[in-house]
């Protein structure tokens, strides 16, 4: 349990720092006041200065922030209320995107990292009547060979290019028990009768045997590229999945992303790798959402005044929405979190 916690505290630490160090070199590079640039949330554990910044690690391990002078008054010298339109963009959307360019740079590490894979041939072992894929033509003991042209190495692969696909035609070549192949069109479905699934079928793997894989540099970065797109899309079609009831809403805090991280160390750094990429993708997609203290909250102030022309919110009402926003978004964290604790104390895995 120790040795979970630290991974998973370790994991994301490095995603929030990350975040903070756009901001922070962003800021530096534009001549902004950095007053602070801490780990955690306070009470201040220990911090030093050095320059004009304090660097501070707190007591509160799930968060961090960039202390910039002057983020609402424009009064202030250096601050980056004073600065012009485009530099407030930049330095308020450069955590989200240090977010986005983080993934890359770790999926591509991933497929470096040598690694085992469960691999063999993937059968379909039932159809369920009626659904896309009986309508298609598919049978008991049939093979996937391929979808959309990328081979089928696992059943989760067929998993994951379903889900890529939901909505959209997609092209299976079967391998029928004769050696034969031939190719049908299945639409696999946003909301499937439960227990059904997407497309109608349950497949097993009755040979699989573990592969030992790993890429070189220069065919990882394109696989991570490639990964990257993908899990955007997953994490897109999971949102609707969610929204439209086809899928459950599961949340869980910072308390949650340690535990599921530590849990996932068991399988190796790979996974890990991989669900710290989800996890920074996630965050800076939620960073720029408009909401009051986030980033993207701050974002619509400056858009606004763009809109109006130089005219700005005073910065005692801007200060007092963010403030309102950050408890309620602190009431928010509060409650998940607990969820997560009793989840943890009642011995629940994340992972089934």
């Amino acid at each position: 349990m120790i040795v979970n916690i630290i991974i998973g505290l370790v994991v994301l630490s490095v995603i929030i720092i990350v975040h903070e160090l756009g901001h922070f070199i962003s800021a530096k590079s534009t001549k902004v006041k950095v007053e602070e640039f801490g780990l955690g949330y306070p009470p201040r554990l220990l911090s030093f200065k050095r320059g004009e910044t304090r660097y501070s690690l707190n007591a509160i391990p799930f968060g961090g922030f960039t202390k910039m002078a002057g983020e609402e008054d424009p009064s202030e010298p250096r601050s980056l209320a004073s600065k012009s339109i485009g530099v407030r963009l930049l330095v308020l959307s450069a955590g989200s995107l240090m977010n986005v360019l983080l993934p890359l740079i770790l999926l591509s590490v991933a497929f470096m990292i040598p690694h085992d894979m469960v691999a063999g041939e993937v059968v379909v072992e039932e159809v369920v009547p009626g659904s896309p894929a009986a309508m298609a033509g598919i049978e008991p003991g049939d093979a996937i060979v391929s979808i959309n042209g990328k081979p089928v190495h696992s059943s989760s692969s067929v998993s994951r290019y379903i889900h890529l696909n939901l909505g959209k035609q997609i092209e299976m070549v079967i391998s029928q028990g004769d050696s034969s192949t031939r190719e049908v069109q299945v639409i696999p479905r946003w909301r499937p009768p439960e227990g059904e699934g997407a497309t109608g079928i349950l497949v097993s793997m009755p040979n699989p045997s573990i592969v030992r894989q790993s890429y070189p540099f220069w065919k990882a970065v394109p696989l991570g590229m490639t990964e990257f797109s993908e899990t955007f899309i997953l994490y897109k079609n999971g949102i609707i999945s969610m929204i439209i009831g086809s899928a459950p809403t599961d949340v869980v805090g910072p308390v949650g992303i340690v535990q599921f991280t530590g849990e996932l160390a068991k399988k190796g750094v790979g996974p890990v790798l991989e669900f710290a990429a989800i996890i920074s993708l996630v965050i800076a997609i939620v960073n720029m959402f408009p909401l009051p203290a986030l980033d993207g909250g701050r974002i619509v102030f400056v858009l606004l005044e763009w809109v109006r022309r130089g005219k700005r919110v005073s910065p005692k009402t801007e200060g007092l929405i963010h403030a309102i926003g950050f408890v309620l978004l602190i009431g928010v964290m509060v409650v998940v979190t607990y969820q997560d604790i009793i989840r943890i104390i009642s011995g629940e895995s994340l992972i089934p």
